[in-house]
């Protein structure tokens, strides 16, 4: 889990058994960090897509997962799949 999706999933409104469960899955302390390398790569990510403004989050995450080598496991697949170079799983 990256610290953009950390983010994203703690600003909703959660339960404490869902923030405890989260924390028994993914630790906090374990999140990647959204970092420099990441955040070239999301304003590439901007400037290149057509509909970008209004999905500056998703492109921040999947600009993490891009950065780091990861895949990017959703339940929205449509908000990700114009993506670039993303390895996408839904």
């Amino acid at each position: 889990m990256s610290t953009i999706v950390l983010y994203e999933w703690l600003r909703g409104p959660r339960r404490a058994a869902e923030l405890d469960d989260q924390e028994a899955l993914f630790p906090r302390d374990g999140a990647i960090a959204f970092d420099s390398g990441a955040a070239a790569i999301a304003a590439r990510l901007y400037a290149r897509l057509p509909r970008a403004r209004g999905r500056e989050i998703d492109l921040a995450i999947a600009a993490c997962a891009i950065a780091h080598g990861a895949s990017l496991w959703t339940l929205n697949p449509s908000d990700f799949g114009d993506i670039p170079d993303l390895r996408l799983h839904a």
